[in-house]
């Protein structure tokens, strides 16, 4: 691929997002009641490739049970408002209320709150005593810190997200995490990100995690383009880290990894294009978070809306469409991709041919950017 010019003193490649490109039918087609969505990572199967991401505005207790049930994964977030007051519902109702000029600040004072183990212990058995799978997320910066109670508590999955996270954190200051011996002395599967290139997805594989979230500031509520100067368009980013997947395979002697777009999903065509070019699965924030019965009200908003110092996201305005059962199996009533989502993908992948998510991933893609109307 050649580079592009951006002056005498820098060259760029060209990259693409979910809106740069479309998939391309074959000549078979099938019935959509014979396609299989379902995905299988360490000894967990679900039916749907779908995780819900550990956001206040979309992961409750109650919602990762729903979505459990509904045949996803909830991953609750272990440093937010859940695990920081014994009844945070009045809390999540004023922020949804607040003015868009004072948001980010009284925000910030409600997650100044510390997080306490006992609440990740009790959030954490209410999901398992519902039966489903138990999820829990921590930032890199806070895993040391309560890993041995979240593991305790007996979580099934343990995510760690941040806006990046790389498999070497140099600091002069404080002593960093340990990605690959810490993953090796958890019994529980680790999912780790978001990463967005080939090489920094390739260090988080040889850690030895289950999977890698692919994204760097993507999603609705993010701002951090405009803070940081920092974007990394999904479409590339995703399908090149399924090619650090393939090459760490060849590496390790058949080893898979599982990549996990996280981020700029916002309809049901992203999620169709982000498996097409190499996600087994996705986890979904603002697309969620537009479900009636979401916490956030309406509103959507991710750790990075609230940070002490340098905030770089929004409490955004999403709306709400229909209950989550609908948002994500239907029916729908809107026909702009916002409900349905698994219905969506399941057509997509019955009119192209395909018969599941793997096969799927082979589905021809071309570029075809459009301005969307």
């Amino acid at each position: 691929m050649s580079d592009i010019e951006i002056g005498r003193a820098k060259r760029a490649r060209r990259v693409y997002a979910f809106d740069d490109i479309a998939i391309v039918p074959s000549r078979r087609t099938r019935d959509p009641q014979d396609v299989s969505i379902s995905w299988t990572i360490d000894a967990y199967t679900f039916q749907i490739p779908v995780l819900a991401a550990p956001m206040d505005s979309v992961v409750s207790p109650e919602t990762a049970i729903a979505i459990g049930q509904l045949g996803g994964l909830g991953v609750l977030d272990l440093e937010g408002l859940w695990t920081r007051y014994d009844d945070p519902t009045s809390l999540l109702k004023e922020i949804s209320e607040l003015p868009a000029a004072t948001a980010t600040a009284r925000m910030q004072e409600i997650y100044s709150e510390p997080v306490k183990p006992e609440l990740i212990r009790d959030r954490l058995a209410q999901i398992r005593a519902a039966g489903v799978t138990v999820a829990g997320a921590l930032s890199p910066q806070r895993t040391q810190e309560f890993y041995e109670t979240v593991v305790a508590a007996g979580v099934d999955m343990f995510v760690i997200r941040g806006t990046t996270v790389s498999a070497e954190h140099v600091s002069k200051s404080t002593e960093p995490l340990n990605l690959k011996k810490f993953i090796y002395e958890l019994d529980v599967p680790v999912i780790v990100g978001g990463a967005a290139t080939y090489t920094a997805a390739l260090h988080l594989m040889r850690t030895g995690a289950a999977g890698v979230l692919v994204g760097f500031g993507g999603g609705a509520a993010s701002t951090t383009r405009a803070s940081l100067g920092i974007h990394a368009p999904m479409a590339t980013a995703v399908s090149d880290v399924a090619g650090a997947r393939r090459d760490y395979m060849d590496e390790s002697g058949g080893r898979y990894v599982h990549v996990i777009a996280d981020g700029g999903l916002g309809t049901s065509g992203d999620i169709v294009k982000a498996i097409s070019v190499g996600a087994d699965a996705v986890m979904l924030g603002t697309t969620l978070a537009r479900a009636t019965d979401a916490p956030g009200n309406g509103f959507h908003w991710g750790p990075e809306a609230h940070h002490s110092e340098l905030p770089r996201g929004n409490r955004v305005e999403v709306g709400s469409l229909a209950p989550l059962a609908e948002i994500l199996n239907g029916p729908s009533a809107v026909a702009d991709g916002r409900v349905n989502l698994m219905g969506a993908l399941r057509r997509s992948m019955a009119t192209t041919g395909y018969s599941d998510l793997k096969e799927f991933q082979r589905v021809e893609v071309v570029v075809a950017p459009y301005l969307q109307s």
